[in-house]
């Protein structure tokens, strides 16, 4: 095959060039005044514009004090009837297409909308920028001179859509609607790609990807490592590289990768794969790795959404929330992210926290989900702390973790409370209790209030670590009907219900 890297790398290259616009905060002031423009000039003459006050070209503080931030329950309704077919209720037209994201606290899904306009500002957009900065940081690559292997999810079975809509993950979702071209770089086909069971999915996509040139691929860590070792199980190799020579890059999201870094390490040859990190979610593509080191992601800021953040404190969805725009986060700060944006979502808290690394440029971290942290005794455990402890701790032991959930054990019978880990493992270390230790200190050092609520083993005992049989969380995922390339568990929580529900599953 061709190499068509020089060709894409000179016609991306005017989006690094974008980027380099946003550097200060006037630039970050211009480009997303410019993207509230836009929105609320398409948006004002919608249903739910006309209802919450939108104006047309409105500038930040009016647009503000008009519209409410309202969280999902708030716009169920409004998205219900855009399902059925209505046209202009959240967004001008007719939206065909719906991204089927994890259920709310009444247990319903949420659809978010997909919209031809989200489409083309923003999905695509994000993921051309992804691969534009690759492409920027390293000049010896040559991604297009084979095949990107696309790991995605499928379309969901629900019976009484209105004829014409689609409901599903949202890489289903982006696959399905692709410009034709990109499938002469892309495996596997979309018939594949697009399999809703994947105890066929998985032999499909090895048996495709087997013999192909793949030089990039792109996915959720934690679903691409059971592909991976099914491809080198099929081929008899050792690693991947031995199968697929010319594997360059890793493009990955969903999750974060640190907990896997170790897993991929040993599944790949030495120094022959690069990673690069996405925040790509059902409700946008926000932000990409420009850097060539990991651990930072530069806002997109022209591309169809607008950003406010919220300080965690306030980031109840039933409460009145005081929010900031891009151009006036503080450095340093966690906030829960709000968007407004091309899909007609309109001062939406998605459900994410990110820290701002960098005020100007606008690099985040994402720190986890409003609704999956652990502050069941005052020690405020986020996900990037957790991640961070069990890299540590498997660095230090040698083992190595598939996955992962925390929960609290409340103080009873005399004990103090503690936080207790399910982990699978790739690798189990061998002296459990050592491992456990580890990770104690690991989290202490990430997390200054679990620290301190474990300083003389006064308020918490030490964590203690259960290992579950291989599989577990995937039989989990199942038994809830979420199983897919996109589907996940929540690291963290702040009661019982996914502990217990998991262990009952492994008593069975």
């Amino acid at each position: 095959m061709l190499d068509f890297t020089p060709i894409a790398r000179k016609v991306m290259s005017r989006r690094v060039r974008a980027a380099g616009t946003w550097c200060g905060r006037d630039g970050i002031e211009a480009a997303q005044r410019k993207v509230l423009r836009y929105l609320t000039t398409r948006g004002a003459g919608t249903e739910y514009g006309r209802s919450a006050g939108i104006v047309a070209g409105d500038d930040y503080a009016a647009f503000a004090s008009a519209v409410p931030v309202a969280g999902y329950p708030a716009i169920r309704p409004w998205v219900m009837r855009m399902v059925a077919g209505e046209r202009d209720i959240l967004w001008p037209g007719v939206c065909h297409r719906f991204a089927q994201s994890s259920g709310t606290s009444d247990g319903k899904s949420k659809y978010i909308p997909v919209t031809d306009d989200s489409l083309r500002l923003n999905h695509y957009r994000g993921a051309g920028d992804a691969v534009a900065h690759y492409l920027h940081n390293y000049p010896d690559s040559r991604m297009f001179s084979g095949k990107g292997f696309i790991l995605g999810g499928s379309f969901a079975n629900e019976l009484s859509l209105p004829a014409g809509v689609r409901v599903g993950d949202l890489s289903a979702n982006l696959i399905d609607d692709i410009n034709p071209l990109v499938n002469l770089f892309r495996v596997p086909g979309k018939k594949v790609a697009l399999m809703a069971d994947w105890t066929e999915k998985v032999p499909a996509l090895v048996k495709e990807s087997l013999h192909a040139d793949v030089t990039n691929i792109s996915g959720v860590p934690s679903w691409f490592r059971t592909v991976i070792k099914e491809v080198i199980k099929a081929a008899g190799a050792e690693n991947i590289h031995d199968v697929w020579p010319n594997l360059e890059v890793f493009f990955h999201g969903g999750i974060s990768m640190e907990p896997y870094r170790s897993e991929y390490a040993a599944l790949t040859a030495p120094g022959k794969m690069r990673y690069v990190e996405t925040y790509n979610a059902s409700e946008g593509f926000f932000a990409v790795q420009d850097l060539p080191e990991p651990g930072a992601m530069l806002l997109i800021l022209d591309a169809g959404v607008f950003y406010e953040f919220m300080p965690l404190d306030e980031c109840d969805e039933a409460m009145p929330a005081h929010a900031v725009p891009a151009w006036e986060v503080e450095e340093g700060r966690t906030y829960a992210l709000v968007i407004s944006a091309a899909n007609g979502l309109w001062r939406y808290p998605i459900g994410d926290t990110v820290k701002i690394l960098s005020a100007s440029p606008l690099r985040i971290a994402i720190a986890g989900r409003t609704r999956h942290y652990i502050n069941a005794f005052g020690e405020e455990v986020m996900v990037y702390n957790t991640d961070a402890a069990l890299t540590a701790a498997c660095r230090a032991t040698g083992a190595r973790a598939a996955d992962y959930t925390v929960a609290p054990v409340f103080a009873e019978g005399g004990r103090r409370g503690r936080h207790q880990w399910l982990i699978e493992w790739s690798k189990a270390p061998e002296d459990m209790s050592a491992f456990e230790e580890e990770l104690d200190k690991a989290l202490q050092r990430e997390n200054s209030d679990y620290q301190a609520k474990r300083a003389g083993g006064i308020f918490l005992d030490r964590l203690t670590v259960d290992s579950v049989r291989p599989g577990t969380f995937d039989a989990w995922l199942a038994s809830t009907g979420k199983l897919g390339g996109q589907r996940k568990v929540p690291r963290l929580s702040n009661d019982r219900h996914l502990v217990e529900a998991i262990l009952a599953l492994c008593n069975q």
